[in-house]
C-alpha cells in the first residue's frame, strides 16, 4: 500500500511540474498588453527627465531623498498611505528639483505606514529637437 502512495505522489508531483512549466512558458511568450508598453519618445532617444528618488520609512515617518541628474527640472510629490483605517493618508506639496539639484521631502502617519511612493511631473516644457537648453539666470 505504501508503494502505491509513494508512486501516486511522484506522478502527481511530475504532473504539477509539467503543468507549471507549460503555464510559465505560455505567459512568457504572451505579448504585453497595450497599456503596459513603454512610453519612450518616438525619436528613439532616451527621455532626459526624472529625478532619482529613494524613500526611507522609519516608524511612522517617511523621508524621500531625490537627486536630479538631468537638465530638466522635475516636480516631485511624496504620497504616504497609512496602515490604520482612521489614519489620514497624505500627499506633499510639489517640490521642484532642478538640474543637478537635491531635495528632501518628508511625510508621516500617526501610526504605521502602509506604503509610500513618489510621483514626477516636468516643471518646464521639453525643448524642441535641435534647440539648445535654456540657461537660467542669464
Amino acid at each position: 500500500m505504501r508503494a502505491i502512495r509513494h508512486g501516486f505522489g511522484a506522478i502527481t508531483s511530475v504532473a504539477v511540474l509539467i503543468t507549471g512549466t507549460a503555464v510559465a512558458t505560455e505567459l512568457r511568450d504572451a505579448p504585453a498588453p497595450a497599456e503596459e508598453l513603454s512610453a519612450a519618445p518616438a525619436t528613439g532617444e532616451p527621455e532626459d527627465f526624472g529625478a532619482s528618488c529613494r524613500t526611507v520609512v522609519e516608524g511612522s515617518r517617511v523621508t524621500a531623498h531625490c537627486s536630479n541628474p538631468y537638465p530638466r527640472t522635475d516636480r516631485v510629490r511624496l504620497h504616504v498611505e497609512c496602515d490604520r483605517w482612521w489614519d489620514l493618508d497624505s500627499d506633499s506639496a510639489p517640490v521642484e528639483v532642478g538640474p543637478a539639484d537635491y531635495a528632501r521631502v518628508t511625510g508621516r502617519c500617526w501610526k504605521e505606514v502602509r506604503s509610500a511612493w513618489i510621483t514626477h511631473q516636468p516643471a518646464d516644457p521639453a525643448p524642441a529637437p535641435g534647440q539648445p537648453l535654456p540657461v537660467r539666470g542669464s
